[in-house]
């Protein structure tokens, strides 16, 4: 689904160019919840932006290849992103309530992203209820007038995924999934996530939590020391990796 060839992430700062992450090459795989672990600091967020696109281009440079459908998103224009980005592989940050515009209610996102398909047979009234009940948040009519700063870090995270599932990408990026969210939450967090992914889509995740990407992953791989490790199955990836006790 998606092939990954980066030679070099860097960053330039007063004429000066620092390398941030080197030889960075994956497949993603459809039907599959990739992994990627790796200590505060390691890059996990550079990276998972750099896929994208969403690094400042000011700044930052990305070195090699992205290929989505045969397509490489570095050379693609503006319009062609844009609509990657709407309808094909949907991004959850890590600091989703900052990822909202606070002038904006709720109700301006579900009313604005979610496919106008949806919106005129009328199922995503349906599905939308379905969804904020699941993941045991408050009802659309009430939600909908809600502002992001009235919401928690974790009831910004569901909302931001309920968007992105809603979207029907083919893939999902997830930024630290879990760090604003307790247990019971986390648990349906991963049964959504094997539904996602039973569809043909795909899932890549960037995280510290060790239990979460254990019990998730169909793949684990680590970032360390600007490269990243080889995906493997996590009885192999826990087994034969030396560096786990880094993170």
């Amino acid at each position: 689904m998606l092939n990954v060839l980066l030679n070099k992430i860097s960053i330039t700062k007063d004429n000066t160019e620092r390398i941030i992450l080197k030889d960075i090459v994956f497949d993603l795989e459809k039907n599959s919840i990739f992994t990627i672990l790796g200590k505060n600091g390691s890059g996990k967020s550079t990276l998972l932006k750099s896929l994208t696109r969403l690094l400042d281009e000011r700044f930052y440079s990305v070195d090699g290849k992205i290929l989505y459908n045969d397509k490489d998103i570095l050379k693609m224009n503006d319009s062609e992103l844009q609509k990657i980005r709407r309808e094909d592989i949907k991004y959850v940050f890590q600091d989703p309530v900052n990822s909202f515009d606070h002038l904006k209610t709720f109700g301006y996102y579900f009313n604005n992203l979610v496919p106008l398909s949806l919106r005129v047979r009328g199922e995503v009234k349906k599905e939308v209820g379905e969804l904020l009940e699941f993941f045991l948040l408050p009802d659309s009519k009430n939600l909908f007038n809600m502002y992001p700063y009235e919401v928690s870090g974790g009831m910004a995270q569901r909302i931001s995924l309920i968007l992105a599932l809603l979207a029907k990408p083919k893939i999902i990026f997830l930024d630290e999934p879990t760090s604003g969210i307790d247990a019971p939450i986390v648990n349906l967090l991963l049964i959504k996530l094997r539904e996602f992914v039973k569809e043909g889509n795909a899932v890549l995740m960037v995280t510290q939590d060790i239990e979460l990407a254990r019990n998730v992953s169909n793949k684990i791989a680590l970032l360390y020391d600007s490269t990243l490790s080889k995906f493997s199955k996590p009885d192999e990836f826990f087994h034969l990796n030396p560096l786990m006790a880094e993170i």
